[in-house]
């Protein structure tokens, strides 16, 4: 996982992923607790577990999801794959910006910026 990430965010994208992988109450308690913002009192109201039953969902859940992901890696591919793809984004403008002051598509800039793009492009494919 990225160290400069938020647990939170972390855990919220994980359920977005492999949530379906977790019992119904683990990802219940999961989502209201990772998603939603609620505390632990909030979601044993809720679900009528106890409080401490409740956390112990929550952490089963979190290690279930953080063993899955690094089984599958699922979410890393994608967070690359998203980088990247802002990468191309930045290049194709940085081609628009040059070819808008130069007028000249075929300037030896944006030949190498649009063979830049296809060898990320290449890669992104070649990973799935």
């Amino acid at each position: 996982m990225d160290k400069a990430m938020d647990k939170n965010v972390e855990i919220s994208l994980l359920l977005s992923f492999y949530s379906s992988m977790l019992t119904s109450k683990q990802a219940e308690a999961a989502s209201l607790y990772y998603n939603q913002d609620f505390s632990l009192s909030e979601i044993s109201e809720n679900t009528g577990i106890t409080r401490q039953g409740v956390r112990d969902s929550i952490k089963r859940a979190e290690n279930t999801l953080y063993d899955i992901e690094n089984r599958l890696g699922l979410m890393k591919k994608f967070l690359k794959i998203k980088s990247r793809l802002s990468d191309i984004d930045d290049m194709l403008k940085d081609i628009e910006t040059e070819i808008t002051k130069s007028k000249n598509d075929s300037s030896l800039k944006t030949i190498e910026k649009i063979k830049n793009i296809k060898d990320i492009m290449k890669e992104i494919n070649d990973s799935y």
